[in-house]
């Protein structure tokens, strides 16, 4: 066995009646880790204050050791996301960037599990620039620094599109969304976000979703105009204070795991799925088995398993990293979640009585009132 190659214990089933199966313990303890599917492979790319990066062999249940972040990099709230530069599968480049104290950071990735299939590492050797953070550098060999020294990027969140995918969409304190052209290193765009809240440690997918605390947005971009384009989306109200959950976008329903509530600063083993088609909410009755902040959940290469990585349970930093089945977050809805989203409702429709309400200054539309109530009182009734 060689240096880098750290011992696990089997994986656990927590009890019958759980949907988690806890697997090796990570290397170290981990909080807001930023995490990149490859292949097989989890690449976990440093964390809150800890710079050592390893792969997570998803069949192997083993981790390697990769490589450390610059002794000057300290991470305090990253963003780590995959280059899409060719159709070669085995070729992949992770970009790191934001933070607290902010950095631009490239990898090229080559897996560390290659020499038990070849027998040796001489692609890795013979690599100058291979599994090792470098500056990212531009067409000229200039530095490239994304933030400006105005932005203020701890908790940012980023992701990858444009007709080339070659857009760099990032969202980050106060309510900032900007566009970072990553064929010409240059901004090409800035807009602020239509949020009541500030905007860090968010959950942010490709479809273009950001949900944080009170704000939820569906956020459109004119490539051509360069033009945003938002659309409120409501965010159910047991999940309004919180953020820092862990959350992965699957079979067009986003779940979030855990988080913290600003108010409480408490950390939540409750979990959610949000339906992207059905513009609805559910709380499930299966928890977390502990309370969990800053955790990262991600999706296996197959799509069959979501990995909850690291965390913060109120107390200590996590090294627990568990799996669960999606099967298990898309059956039908136990009676206690379909009370709950009855309810969810009943508070949907008060809402909107409200906003309705709030409306009727200057003119007030008594038919559309009555047809409010009207819903709500037989919708109570059920």
């Amino acid at each position: 066995m060689e240096t880098n190659d750290i011992k696990v214990q089997e994986p656990v089933n927590l009890s019958r009646a759980t949907p988690f199966e806890v697997l090796a313990s990570l290397p170290v303890p981990l909080r807001n880790a930023q995490c990149v599917v490859h292949q097989q492979e989890i690449l976990i790319c440093g964390g809150y204050r800890t710079n050592d990066c390893y792969s997570y062999h998803i069949f192997k249940n083993k981790y390697k050791f990769i490589c450390s972040y610059p002794n000057d990099v300290t991470l305090w709230g990253h963003c780590v996301v995959k280059l899409v530069k060719n159709n070669n599968p085995n070729d992949i480049t992770l970009l790191s960037f934001g933070g607290y104290n902010k950095h631009t950071l490239v990898m090229k990735y080559v897996s560390v599990w290659d020499e038990e299939k070849d027998g040796n590492r001489d692609d890795i050797k013979n690599s100058k620039h291979c599994n090792g953070w470098i500056p990212l550098v531009g067409n000229s060999n200039e530095p490239i620094c994304i933030g400006r020294n105005k932005d203020y990027h701890e908790g940012v969140r980023a992701v990858i599109g444009g007709c080339n995918n070659n857009l760099l969409f990032i969202t980050y304190l106060l309510k900032n969304i900007d566009v970072f052209d990553l064929n010409t290193f240059q901004y090409i765009k800035n807009a602020t976000l239509p949020s009541d809240n500030s905007i860090m440690y968010h959950c942010f997918i490709n479809e273009m979703m950001l949900f944080c605390d009170k704000t939820g947005l569906l956020i459109k971009y004119n490539e051509d105009n360069n033009i945003f384009k938002f659309t409120n989306l409501r965010i159910c109200t047991t999940l309004r204070l919180s953020a820092s959950y862990g959350y992965i976008c699957v079979n067009n329903c986003i779940l979030f795991f855990g988080g913290n509530n600003d108010s409480e600063n408490l950390a939540s083993k409750e979990v959610y799925k949000y339906s992207i088609r059905d513009d609805t909410w559910m709380k499930f009755e299966q928890n977390l088995p502990n309370p969990l902040t800053d955790c990262v959940a991600i999706l296996s290469g197959d799509g069959k398993d979501v990995h909850i990585i690291g965390g913060y349970d109120g107390k200590k930093t996590e090294s627990t990293h568990m799996k669960t089945n999606v099967k298990e977050w898309m059956d039908g809805e136990t009676e206690t979640e379909k009370q709950w989203i009855m309810e969810e409702e009943e508070k949907r429709f008060i809402e909107e009585i409200k906003l309705d309400l709030d409306g009727m200054k200057e003119e007030l539309d008594i038919k559309k009132l009555k047809v409010k109530c009207f819903l709500l009182f037989n919708n109570l009734d059920v």
